[in-house]
């Protein structure tokens, strides 16, 4: 079987331009044999986890996980037992609601001092928007911008973030835009945090479900928080939106996405990183807002998450030091590392987009203008 197993897997990464323990920095150095066969049973699942106790090592990761990614070398391989899971569960379950703070506790909730190293200083978890920016500081500034030019915010509008993290869009629109406005989070570390960064200024987060939200609000913003809804949920999402959002009024959606429709996610990324997260497609938003919402602008910048991602690793890679201990170990590390190399490698790809899109209620009258 292992033989078997390693002729098949060393065939399929000839077509990638890898070479097993070559001398390139994205050649992967293999340290176990038992690699092959574990591959072939347990897929991505097997890949993201022998990486994860050090059976195989690539100096430059991202660009060794681009050319599996780019080359769809995961297309060849048998259906594996982890993604059939993930494929049952997502039909016979709705663990987005069945577990709604579950992504919060596992990974939202697993430090803010990770993410105060990783990320910008506003600690923006999510694709900045890299167009004339040279720094993740300033991607996330413009990104933060653009939201708010794009919603056409105005003193003493009362907006509402659902899935607001550690409170930079609220921070940023309040001070920059005059905005007052309230957030919702299921993490209890993100909660805690953003209202003591925001002291002082007319915002609020509350550490509530989306779906207790009530009231009526000028504006909707939602930051990277749709990957948690899950498709069963899609429908219900935009129908809690409209309904909090007055006649008048705009929503912005900004989502990773996929370019087919889905039903389950990756089994590495469900059981390490994102508990039932599930990417849409532009058929499942654009079913989920039929009859609710007028489509005004479809904006996709995705090859910018690729940059995005790169540039938290190597935050994170500059902080270990800082970090390393009990809390965060070489399993971690590894994992993380993992974590945000595959990710920036499926963007590198142009397999998976980020869309920011502008909803209406009724249309806006006289037309949008798209900003970019």
């Amino acid at each position: 079987m292992s033989e078997s197993a390693k002729r098949f897997v060393l065939g399929q990464l000839q077509r990638t331009g890898v070479v097993l323990n070559g001398p390139n920095p994205w050649d992967p150095q293999v340290h176990n044999d038992r690699l092959w066969a574990r591959l072939l049973r347990d897929g991505t699942l097997g890949l993201g986890e022998s990486y994860m106790e050090g059976w195989w090592d690539a100096e430059a990761l991202d660009q060794f996980l681009f050319r599996l990614v780019d080359a769809s070398i995961q297309d060849a391989f048998p259906k594996d037992l982890a993604v059939m899971w993930s494929l049952a569960r997502g039909r016979l379950l709705n663990l987005q609601r069945l577990r709604v703070t579950e992504v919060g506790e596992k990974h939202y909730d697993i430090g803010n001092d990770l993410y105060a190293a990783m990320l910008d200083r506003r600690m923006v978890y999510s694709c900045g928007y890299w167009q004339g920016a040279d720094s993740l500081e300033a991607a996330q500034e413009a990104k933060l911008d653009l939201v708010c030019r794009k919603l056409d915010l105005k003193p003493g509008m009362h907006i509402l973030d659902i899935g607001s993290g550690w409170g930079g869009f609220l921070h940023f629109a309040a001070e920059r835009y005059g905005v007052s406005g309230v957030g919702v989070t299921v993490s209890k570390e993100q909660a805690a945090l953003a209202n003591e960064r925001t002291a002082g200024l007319p915002v609020e987060t509350r550490l509530l479900d989306y779906q207790a939200l009530e009231g009526q609000f000028d504006r909707i913003i939602s930051i990277g928080m749709f990957e948690h809804v899950g498709y069963k949920n899609y429908r219900a999402y935009f129908e809690k939106a409209a309904s909090l959002l007055k006649p008048d009024g705009l929503m912005l959606l900004h989502t990773i996405g996929g370019h087919t429709s889905t039903t389950h996610g990756d089994p590495w990324s469900e059981k390490y990183i994102f508990p039932n997260g599930m990417l849409p497609s532009i058929a499942q938003i654009g079913k989920a807002i039929e009859g609710l919402f007028v489509m005004e602008d479809w904006h996709n910048f995705g090859a910018d998450y690729d940059r995005t991602l790169m540039a938290w690793r190597d935050r994170f890679d500059a902080a270990w030091p800082t970090l390393a201990g009990e809390k965060y170990d070489e399993r971690f590390r590894r994992m993380w590392r993992y974590y945000l190399s595959s990710f920036a490698a499926v963007f590198r790809a142009r397999h998976l987009s980020l869309w920011q899109i502008v909803l209406s209620p009724r249309g806006v009258p006289g037309g949008y203008t798209s900003l970019r």
